[in-house]
């Protein structure tokens, strides 16, 4: 997903779907994690969509500790909150040692929304 300013300048959003919808909001995955990633702490993060009740989808942080640095789930909850709109704000975070990433290094979203669900102990939708 795309969009194209004024000038003509095309931006990249996001993959549709990794599209979060909270609130009725689209929220950009991508634009989540660039927040995150302006945290010290963060080497690494990728942000997928977790169901909520109220809201239908919420955004949710996998990340990776720079090394030397620790970093609790509730300082870069309130972080999030701190460069982005509220509703965009992550919602809960997940600390691993590293993401599921492809040959070529592209991070697999989809191992991610599996290791989540089963965290849970239930079934969701998985991307593909």
């Amino acid at each position: 997903m795309a969009t194209v300013d004024e000038y003509g300048h095309i931006d990249i959003v996001d993959r549709k779907k990794d599209m979060i919808i909270s609130e009725g909001e689209n929220i950009s995955s991508i634009e989540v994690e660039g927040a995150l990633y302006e945290h010290p702490a963060v080497l690494e993060a990728a942000v997928i969509a977790v169901p909520h009740e109220k809201w239908g989808e919420t955004p949710h942080a996998f990340v990776v500790v720079r090394p030397g640095h620790t970093v609790s789930e509730e300082e870069l909850i309130a972080f999030s909150r701190e460069k982005l709109a509220h509703f965009k704000a992550i919602t809960g975070v997940t600390f691993v040692d590293e993401l599921p990433k492809t040959a070529s290094g592209k991070i697999q979203k989809v191992h991610l929304h599996r290791q989540y669900w089963d965290s849970i102990g239930k079934t969701g939708r998985y991307v593909n």
